[in-house]
């Protein structure tokens, strides 16, 4: 069990099953929340400008692939369609 789980399990355990210490807790328990946050937070880093441009390049690249592969599956569906109905409507 991670380190964060077991935190979150004795807080659970330590707050009690009824309502008073439950919400006796509460300020503890928000503390705890905040310094796992800010704790978390400093880990966090921004990307390189390097990163940016490649991973825009990957998704700019992509989504012309999808846009490709829709417009000719959709043509086909298309034609299908049409090869259906004017066989049928005659």
């Amino acid at each position: 069990m991670g380190v964060e789980a077991k935190k979150m399990a004795n807080s659970i355990a330590a707050a009690g099953g009824n309502f008073g210490e439950r919400l006796k807790s509460w300020p503890e328990r928000v503390k705890s929340f905040y310094n796992d946050v800010r704790t978390e937070m400093r880990k966090v880093t921004a990307p390189s400008w390097k990163e940016v441009q490649a991973t825009t390049a990957v998704v700019v690249i992509t989504v012309f692939i999808f846009g490709v592969y829709f417009f000719i599956i959709d043509n086909a569906i298309q034609k299908g369609v049409n090869l259906l109905y004017s066989s049928f409507g005659k």
